[in-house]
């Protein structure tokens, strides 16, 4: 791994390949380890790099009072300090959040975006009720300091989560940082970014498992009617954790888009 100083947090990312630079941002409660098959199978086209947000992986830990716009100003300074600006950005679930803040704030380091499995915060895309009950079901698993962090929460995937991703996802779950990821859901349950969608002005792909249970799709359509020339590609039979779940069809996507527009 390597890393970089922003805002005085040393944050860590993976970084490989050769040709136009992709940045990949992950969900609540993982790392850059959750694009381990983006990484491995777009490498030989693109120089694709995932960060660990601060709090989660190799980054230090999220300092007090951080929030949704800290989030985004620290990818944008990451962007600056390792890539060639504007460069394509890749968000899944919370991760697709932070983009949308990051586009909001930052535009100028985007070039292009893929959208998958997200939310313009819990918030703005599930309601006040919903984005409030399940701030409140992270706060109640994270109270129990002896409970192991389950790393295949229900929802996330349609089935069984795939066995040779389980290891990765159960690595990643014993590296949570309570806090941290208190933190960045926090942020997520307060987010309403629906006011972002329609000044989106660069490419957007939409990715969607068609059995997202977490942010259904009825989300996508959404984002899909309210970002102007954005394309929904559906997974059929796939649920939240679209990436993991079918790697396959979700890189032959980003590949093609990023080809495209990257």
């Amino acid at each position: 791994m390597e890393t970089v100083e922003v805002y005085g947090l040393r944050l860590a990312y993976r970084r490989t390949g050769h040709g136009r630079t992709v940045m990949f941002v992950h969900g609540g409660a993982e790392d850059s380890r959750a694009w381990t098959p983006q990484l491995e199978a777009l490498c030989d086209e693109f120089t694709v790099s995932a960060w660990d947000e601060p709090g989660a992986g190799g980054s230090e830990d999220v300092p007090a009072a951080f929030g949704l716009s800290d989030y985004a100003d620290c990818l944008a300074a990451m962007i600056r300090a390792t890539g060639s600006p504007p460069t394509a950005v890749v968000g899944l679930s919370w991760g697709a959040t932070v983009v949308l803040e990051l586009y909001r704030r930052h535009p100028a380091v985007v070039r292009a975006m893929v959208l998958a499995d997200g939310y313009a915060g819990w918030r703005g895309s599930l309601g006040a009720e919903e984005a409030d009950s399940r701030l409140a079901a992270v706060r109640a698993s994270l109270a129990e300091p002896d409970e192991a962090f389950d790393p295949t929460l229900p929802g996330l995937f349609a089935g069984d989560p795939p066995a040779i991703f389980v290891p990765l996802m159960q690595a990643m779950a014993t590296d949570v940082r309570r806090r941290s990821m208190l933190t960045a859901l926090t942020a997520m349950a307060q987010a309403d970014l629906t006011d972002v969608l329609p000044t989106v002005e660069v490419p957007t792909q939409l990715i969607w498992g068609a059995l997202d249970a977490r942010s259904p799709l009825s989300v996508a359509r959404e984002f899909e009617h309210r970002i102007p020339g954005a394309r929904l590609a559906v997974i059929p039979g796939c649920g939240h954790v679209s990436n993991l779940e079918a790697p396959g069809p979700f890189n032959d996507l980003v590949r093609g888009f990023l080809r495209q527009h990257g």
